[in-house]
């Protein structure tokens, strides 16, 4: 398969280095910004370079293109690829806005192409302990999820609401999102009920979120999102869950079950190393591409798909919304 990246920062670079070591052709990036892009393209042998979308397309050298741009860029740029029959892979969040993400949703189904959205925390080996374990939880009555940069922020477009849509909530507040809907079984949102403010920057986004979510299954989930905040309850996509015969919790990864014979709990460890040397390794990377690439090769709708980007985009549009008018939001 021959891949092509849309974007040359950290993650594009992580999704290249997935791509090498699962020995995909990477054959083309393209880039407005020369210096970048040509170092981009030493670092990871790639061969043809293109200042515009429009030029990558025309040349018909790649199959599939990671797009991990800018998050306007998102939806022209899935549209333009998979309008060409070009499979891609977007990265989070699908778009800046659902009516974006429904647009994307709409041509890859008249095209046939494969569009995945990277909701990487999914492929995550902490995250799939726990996803087995959930029948033994009982029924899930409430989750608590967290998306915090403790004493760190982005810069750049990151900031500014023009290129990013929204801020904390968008960039890290998506990942506890994602993942609690994930480990439920992706269940649809019933209602929003959100705070969003702006307190540790003079940036034009949030920094701050809590954000509570209704399941249409009856569970109830409290999303925390933020940027430079002195503290934090748990690590990027760190989640909670509490049921009527337990309770799980990824990162520590564990559960907690009674144990009615003896009064007491019986409490079973994952097993994973907690703190992480990297919180978020290369190989969660490694096995979402695998994954694209054999949804890709097999004609698979991938999951996380444009379904599951939309509904979290949904959400997300939601939040603000409930957050502006001081109201809980119906889906």
């Amino acid at each position: 398969m021959r891949i092509g990246f849309a974007g040359t920062g950290y993650i594009s670079k992580v999704h290249a280095q997935a791509a090498q070591n699962l020995g995909l052709t990477l054959n083309a990036v393209v880039n407005h910004q020369l210096p970048s892009m040509a170092a981009f393209a030493a670092q990871f042998a790639i061969p043809h370079q293109f200042t515009t979308l429009d030029d990558l397309i025309a040349a018909r050298c790649v199959d599939a293109l990671v797009i991990a741009t800018p998050n306007y860029l998102h939806a022209p740029q899935a549209v333009a690829a998979l309008q060409a029959g070009i499979h891609v892979m977007v990265e989070k969040p699908m778009a800046m806005n659902a009516h974006e993400a429904q647009q994307m949703q709409r041509v890859a189904a008249e095209t046939g192409a494969t569009l995945m959205v990277a909701h990487c925390w999914r492929f995550d080996a902490d995250v799939l302990w726990l996803k087995q374990r959930m029948a033994s939880l009982g029924q899930i009555v409430r989750t608590t999820g967290y998306g915090i940069h403790t004493h760190w922020g982005p810069s750049g477009w990151f900031t500014q609401q023009q290129y990013a849509g929204g801020g904390a909530l968008a960039d890290m507040g998506i990942h506890a999102i994602d993942t609690v809907r994930f480990l439920l079984g992706d269940p649809l949102p019933r209602s929003v009920y959100a705070k969003i403010g702006t307190h540790y920057g003079t940036y034009d986004v949030d920094d701050t979120a809590i954000v509570m979510i209704e399941w249409a299954n009856g569970t109830t989930s409290v999303i925390e999102s933020g940027w430079w905040h002195p503290h934090m309850d748990g690590p990027e996509a760190a989640t909670k869950v509490y049921g009527t015969r337990g309770f799980g919790q990824i990162f520590p990864t564990r559960t907690v079950l009674p144990n009615h014979d003896r009064s007491d709990v019986i409490t079973t460890e994952a097993g994973f190393v907690f703190p992480r040397p990297a919180h978020c390794p290369q190989a969660l990377y490694d096995a979402q591409l695998a994954y694209f690439v054999e949804c890709v090769r097999t004609g698979t709708t991938p999951v996380p798909g444009a379904s599951e980007g939309l509904t979290n985009m949904h959400i997300v549009d939601a939040a603000f919304a409930s957050a502006r008018s001081g109201h809980a939001v119906l889906l």
